[in-house]
């Protein structure tokens, strides 16, 4: 199975900007689509964005606008781009498959006020 290593979290402040990679140990060109997720202290993970083989991408409303999903099948890596974060962004992020397989460690995103 492909494992998923995430990077790139850390502490920003409110409407700050963080870049998150994923990178995949195999390759995720026939993985369609590919997602970011989160989940945010006492609540269930959440699907958040989606991009397919073919470039098209989903947002749920929460972060439309702010967030932007991208991949690079040559690299194996999955990102996501988030702009004007908030405090209710943070959240440990995951990438993965939709729906999704093996896990990875996930990165945390914390965002203060």
């Amino acid at each position: 199975q492909v494992q998923l290593v995430e990077s790139g979290g850390g502490l920003v402040q409110a409407g700050g900007s963080l870049r998150l990679s994923c990178a995949a140990s195999g390759s995720i060109r026939s993985i369609n689509p590919m997602g970011w997720y989160r989940q945010a202290p006492g609540k269930q993970r959440e699907l958040i964005t989606t991009v397919t083989t073919g470039g098209l991408t989903n947002y749920v409303d929460s972060v439309k606008g702010r967030f932007t999903i991208s991949r690079d099948n040559a690299k194996n890596t999955v990102y996501l781009q988030m702009n004007s974060l908030q405090p209710e962004d943070t959240a440990v992020y995951y990438c993965n498959a939709v729906p999704p397989k093996l896990w990875g460690q996930g990165t945390q995103v914390t965002v203060s006020s």
